[in-house]
């Protein structure tokens, strides 16, 4: 265990208390990022209540982009330091739905999770939730807060960062708040934490770069290199948590392709390997029968053979990340990179049959 047991826990060791080794609590309806179909009501069963403490109810969909067949690709970070959220608050459960669970821990069920790694016995629960007792170091609720707007928050932890010791920043214990408004913390699920999630998942399409000659190529003549423009076209992912009314869109645009041939034996064009993007979207310019002899747009000559090996053409596009989100919000996030790469044999030949 990573964090120290809070004061409660310490004072009602002997109430029925469960400090988790691990992230998870009771799972049950882990659906990963999916959200139930309905809102809660008074006789649901709370499961989002006792799902795993990496259980989201954020909302992610594909606007746009990334859907023109083949496989797909996140991207990297051009900023190594930069990292998605750990861990957020999210609306767990109604009053209704936490009265119906601390009634079935009376007759025996699981312990109610109030921290993504603290869960609470049937004396805490009822002393906190139900009875409202006064406690110097915990809120207090009487009868659930029912018949009031608003919901009881936890927090929430990105399943892909659990081995960051940041994941366990949200320890709040379950708390309430007001419909329609945002806890004032700083983990709160605000448009910019939801954009850095949707960061995650936006995914581009795997393509690979137009080369001629394919493949192979000689010695002294250039290798064009081009992306044609349905290939290279921005990817939209939007992120939502319905029960906060808080959403955000994050975009990826193409802006830049670099090429890197693998070898200090070559020239690139442009001279600094950064292919600028045409008017309408494309990069560089097909090869046509005929341009064997001229010096493309975007491309390398290779100055040396590869010797019976191969170099490893590496091509990086860079994706520029905006977003926007509810209440007018909107921002930068930094640069994405995607690479691929084509092996090239190189001949020590000086005309070639095209």
């Amino acid at each position: 265990m990573r964090r120290a047991a809070s004061a409660a826990v310490l004072l009602a060791a002997a109430v029925g208390v469960s400090l988790l080794a691990s992230p998870a609590a009771h799972a049950i309806g882990d659906e990963g990022d999916k959200a139930p179909s309905g809102g809660p009501s008074g006789n649901a069963s709370g499961n989002t209540l006792t799902a795993s403490a990496t259980t989201t109810q954020i909302r992610v969909k594909q606007v746009s982009g990334g859907s023109s067949g083949g496989s797909t690709k996140p991207l990297a970070p051009v900023d190594v330091n930069w990292e998605p959220p750990a861990c957020w608050y999210e609306p767990v459960a109604t009053p209704e739905q936490l009265k119906d669970a601390v009634e079935r821990l009376k007759k025996g069920g699981d312990l109610v999770p109030v921290t993504p790694s603290l869960s609470w016995g049937e004396d805490l629960m009822v002393n906190h939730y139900e009875k409202g007792r006064a406690d110097d170091s915990e809120p207090v609720y009487k009868n659930y807060n029912l018949g009031k707007d608003g919901m009881f928050w936890r927090g929430v932890i990105n399943k892909d960062r659990e081995d960051d010791p940041a994941s366990y920043d949200c320890e709040r214990t379950l708390f309430w708040q007001d419909g329609r408004t945002l806890p004032a913390d700083k983990h709160a699920p605000t448009p910019d934490v939801l954009a850095a999630y949707a960061y995650d998942k936006v995914h581009v399409p795997q393509t690979e770069i137009e080369v001629k000659p394919e493949g192979r190529s000689t010695v002294n003549l250039p290798t064009w290199v081009w992306l044609d423009k349905a290939k290279f076209q921005e990817v939209k992912v939007r992120a939502e948590l319905p029960e906060a009314g808080v959403w955000a869109e994050t975009t990826a645009k193409p802006v830049a392709l670099h090429l890197d041939p693998g070898t200090a034996d070559a020239q690139t064009y442009p001279a600094s390997g950064n292919c600028a993007i045409n008017a309408d979207g494309s990069i560089g310019t097909p090869y046509t029968a005929g341009s064997a002899g001229r010096t493309p747009p975007c491309g390398i000559t290779y100055l040396r053979a590869s010797d019976g090996g191969a170099y490893r053409l590496k091509a990086s596009i860079t994706w520029q990340i905006s977003w926007e989100g509810s209440g007018g919000a909107k921002g930068d996030l930094p640069d994405g990179v995607f690479e691929t790469t084509q092996a090239m044999t190189v001949r020590e030949i000086q005309a070639v049959n095209r």
